[in-house]
C-alpha cells in the first residue's frame, strides 16, 4: 500500500521562505535545516520543490527570498492545530519571531493545505480568501485557515507548490494548482527563478 492509498495517513503542503541569514547561514542552508527539523518532528516527506529565489516586494526593500513547498504524510490522529504547532516549534529554533506581518524573516513556515480539509469552515474559508487586498493589509486571522486564504494569489507559493502537488485541487476554487499557477501574470510567474 503506497502513502497515498493509506486510511490512516492525510498529506500537508507546506510553503517556505526566508529572506535573512541565521548567523552565518544563509537562507537556503536555513531551509534546508528546517525541512530535517519537521522531519524530526515526524512530518513524513513526500516531495520537496528545491529552492527558487523571488524578489522582495517592492522590488529592492529588502532581501530577495528564498522559497520553496514539500508535501508531507502525517497520521491522521495529527490535527490541524498539531501541525501548526510544530511548524511554528520549527521556525522558533531557526530565530523566527512573530512581530512583524509580512516583514523580513530567517524562516517563515506556512501550512497551505491538510488534504482537502476547509478550516475552520467553508464560510470563514471564503470570507478571508476573498478579502480586498487593501482590507488584507489591515486585518489578520485571529485562526487558522485551512487552506491558505493567499495561496491562489502568489506566485512564490505556487511556482514550488506545482513541483510537489501540480494535481492538488483547492477544495473551495475546484481549481488544480496548476491551474491557479496559469492564472496570475506571466510576469510575477516568470520572477520566481529556481536557485
Amino acid at each position: 500500500m503506497t502513502r497515498r492509498q493509506d486510511t490512516e495517513v492525510q498529506h500537508a503542503l507546506v510553503a517556505f521562505g526566508a529572506n535573512l541569514p541565521l548567523g552565518d547561514a544563509p537562507p537556503e542552508a536555513t531551509i534546508a535545516s528546517a525541512l530535517a527539523g519537521l522531519q524530526a518532528e515526524g512530518f513524513e516527506l513526500g516531495r520537496f520543490s528545491g529552492l527558487f529565489r523571488t524578489p522582495c516586494f517592492p522590488a529592492g526593500a529588502e532581501p530577495d527570498y528564498v522559497n520553496a513547498a514539500a508535501q508531507f504524510f502525517l497520521p491522521r490522529r495529527i490535527d490541524a492545530a498539531g501541525v501548526l504547532a510544530a511548524l511554528h516549534r520549527v521556525e522558533a529554533g531557526f530565530g523566527r519571531e512573530r512581530q512583524l506581518r509580512w516583514g523580513m524573516r530567517t524562516l517563515d513556515l506556512d501550512l497551505l493545505a491538510l488534504g482537502d480539509s476547509v478550516l475552520p469552515d467553508a464560510r470563514t474559508q471564503d470570507r478571508w480568501r476573498l478579502l480586498l487586498p487593501e482590507e488584507q493589509l489591515r486585518a489578520a486571522p485571529d485562526q487558522l485557515i485551512v487552506p491558505h486564504p493567499r495561496l491562489q494569489d502568489r506566485a512564490f507559493v505556487l511556482v514550488p507548490l506545482a513541483v510537489v502537488a501540480p494535481d492538488w485541487v483547492h477544495p473551495r476554487l475546484g481549481l488544480t494548482v496548476t491551474d491557479m499557477l496559469a492564472a496570475l501574470p506571466e510576469g510575477e510567474r516568470r520572477a520566481v527563478v529556481a536557485l
